[in-house]
């Protein structure tokens, strides 16, 4: 795959053949400009949105968001309840015009990751479909962040993605992302890929790829992890000891005990035993993931509705097995956090864990917003000052 094939193609055409360095003088959102917001340090639009995980990090540093884009319904539901914002959450971003978005200083997006992921690449190779770029419902949708990037030229970008992106297609995939963003679009681009145990007691690596339109100076390279021992599940866990307030949706009684409804059956217990046994047979990992309070999960996906095989917890008094709940599954994401306002949870507690599962982790993403966070604030009044400039050109 060659750079050139997949951008042509979703570039828009006013910008062929001119150099990356004049489109960043050229091709600014056609609004009317609106005037900076007071009390803002900088704006920012949130692309593939979810459930706001980037969104909540970069609200953190003082940003403000004033777009935002995500396709599926469920999503739109739980962000909406949890920020509440004026105007209505965008659908499919394929249809949406770059003149649709306001002006900006950050693009953030986490990009679908199944055409990426180790277990969306097995999963569509097993079944003989296509993934990365070739998927055509899910892998382009990259280029749409390239189409805005081309039109609306934010500072700086923020993109999250699994880390097997990395290695998709022995490389191939991210050598084309990198040269879109950096040669074709002229950004200078960083990358790191990031295990969030450092922050939640979670096994999860995710790459984080930022992008500055000027030289900066930015590097990830100086980007300190926490110096602490990872946490542990017990920090996520309900204490079931009546030291935390009950709620009815997840735990029953005074002690706020963990609903019974989460607790195994024998019969699947029964088959997830039997599951694992065959596979170690086979000499492969696949199977279960049984833990405790003084434990680190592994990563949760958004197929741990489907029997939370990957992240059990024991539970005392030889009891069966337990799933996480999606209370315990919003604290392993870093959406609930300690001093902060609950998190709301809207949906049905399958559609909840698709989404935790797919959600970026808030800490991770803080830890990353606060690196980019003076290279962010050193030119956001730049970025009004040239915006103002380009549409008096365009008029």
């Amino acid at each position: 795959m060659t750079t050139d094939s997949p951008i042509r193609r979703f570039i828009p055409q006013n910008h062929a053949g001119v150099s990356p360095r004049k489109v960043g003088i050229n091709c600014f959102c056609p609004h009317k400009f609106s005037p900076s917001i007071k009390g803002v340090d900088f704006t920012f639009v949130d692309l593939f949105s979810g459930i706001g995980g980037l969104r909540k990090a970069f609200e953190t540093i003082g940003g403000k968001c004033v777009f935002s884009s995500e396709i599926d319904h469920f999503c739109q539901t739980t962000y909406k309840a949890n920020y509440g914002d004026h105007y209505v959450v965008a659908g499919d971003i394929t249809k949406i015009g770059s003149k649709e978005i306001p002006p900006h200083d950050v693009l953030l997006a986490g990009f679908p990751c199944q055409p990426f992921s180790l277990a969306g690449v097995s999963k569509k190779n097993a079944l003989n479909q296509p993934h990365g770029f070739r998927c055509e419902t899910q892998g382009t949708l990259f280029f749409d962040v390239v189409r805005i990037l081309a039109d609306c030229r934010p500072r700086c970008f923020l993109l999250e993605n699994v880390k097997n992106l990395v290695n998709h297609d022995r490389g191939r995939t991210f050598r084309v992302i990198r040269e879109t963003l950096q040669d074709t679009l002229g950004y200078r681009v960083h990358e790191r890929v990031l295990n969030a145990r450092f922050w939640v007691p979670q096994h999860r690596e995710r790459i984080f790829i930022a992008g500055f339109r000027d030289d900066t100076g930015f590097s990830f390279d100086s980007m300190r992890l926490p110096e602490s021992s990872s946490p542990k599940l017990e920090s996520i866990l309900h204490p079931e000891n009546g030291t935390e307030d009950p709620e009815i949706r997840f735990t029953e009684g005074r002690l706020a005990k963990v609903h019974s409804r989460y607790t195994l059956s024998e019969h699947l217990w029964d088959y997830l035993r039997a599951y694992a046994e065959k596979h170690r047979r086979k000499g492969n990992g696949f199977g279960y993931g049984l833990f405790g309070p003084d434990d680190v999960a592994r990563t949760l996906s958004a197929r741990y509705f489907k029997d939370g095989s990957e992240i059990l917890i024991r539970q005392r008094k030889n009891k069966l097995p337990r799933r996480l709940t999606p209370r315990e599954c919003a604290r392993l994401m870093g959406f609930d956090q300690i001093g902060r306002a609950p998190f709301q949870i809207p949906v049905s507690d399958t559609q909840a864990y698709k989404q935790f599962g797919n959600a970026v982790v808030v800490p991770v993403a803080e830890a990353v917003a606060r690196h980019m966070e003076p290279f962010i604030k050193s030119g956001s009044e730049d970025v009004t000052i040239r915006a103002q400039v380009a549409l008096k050109h365009r008029i």
